[in-house]
């Protein structure tokens, strides 16, 4: 585990992406900054709540299918955020009790609590690195992730809410491809995105809150979220709203006896594999 960072003071001066999240999923790891700049998302977009559970629950079904189905046995999950139980590792680990994971991310908050990502099964392997996705090579090159991953070997890069957090003008599509040429053949890229297609005008509010927050965002549509899968194999049901991908593979979480609509979501998901 990289420990150099741990004295990093957490800013509570203003909301953080990652606090909020928790807010959403009805965590308690957050400050009175992130729950006010939660509940005004909450005011503009009441879904904000089912499109968290949704994407955790898309989370869980995507690594239960790479495990049976693909024979994915290591994870790199990028953009964390504070950790949620089942964590990805509980929920690969359950599967094949041999799986590795890394974890990174680059708020304080979460390295506070990562000990909780490193509560691995006897057969298998977690870490947690401080990173950030802006700087893919530094998180490749790392020491840490060497420790853990097996690089000849498929690997599931999990991408879950995060890229929506850059912009074009930081390079989100070369981000991803940077990322994915480094992995070998066989290995698979799980990800999920807000939109605004179903709802522009809410989104359009929602994204104002996150920006006047100092927080760029940049919601995109299915079109531009399949461009993040370019050159993979998607597998069915392709680029889906979160709740609609593979739910007979089961989430773990409790459901509503109506299920939402595809505006309460709002979130694109797709798992593509690499040729």
């Amino acid at each position: 585990m990289n420990t150099s960072h741990t004295a990093r003071e957490i800013d509570t001066s203003r909301p953080h992406s990652a606090r909020m999240y928790d807010y959403y999923l009805g965590g308690k790891d957050h400050f009175e900054v992130d729950k006010k700049a939660a509940e005004a998302v909450a005011e503009a977009y009441p879904g904000i709540f089912v499109c968290a559970r949704e994407n955790r629950a898309f989370m869980h079904r995507a690594t239960r299918v790479l495990a049976r189905e693909h024979g994915i046995r290591q994870w790199l999950d990028i953009g964390t955020g504070i950790p949620t139980e089942p964590n990805l590792h509980q929920v690969a680990q359950s599967e094949i009790p041999e799986a590795r994971v890394v974890y990174a991310d680059n708020d304080p908050l979460v390295l506070k609590y990562a000990e909780r990502l490193m509560r691995s099964s006897p057969q298998g392997r977690t870490t947690y690195i401080e990173a950030d996705v802006n700087d893919p090579g530094a998180l490749i090159e790392s020491e840490e992730l060497a420790a853990v991953l097996d690089m000849s070997r498929p690997v599931a890069l999990s991408l879950n809410a995060l890229m929506h957090f850059v912009t074009d003008a930081q390079d989100p599509y070369g981000i991803v491809e940077g990322l994915l040429a480094i992995l070998p053949a066989g290995s698979a890229l799980a990800l999920s995105h807000c939109t605004p297609d179903f709802d522009p005008e809410t989104w359009e509010k929602v994204t104002a809150i996150y920006t006047d927050a100092g927080t760029p965002v940049q919601f995109r549509s299915q079109k531009d979220v399949a461009r993040f899968f370019d050159g993979l194999d998607l597998l069915d049901p392709g680029i889906t709203v979160g709740h609609r991908w593979r739910p007979d593979a089961g989430s773990g979480t409790e459901q509503d006896s109506e299920p939402p609509t595809d505006a309460q979501v709002s979130l694109w998901t797709g798992v593509g594999i690499k040729r």
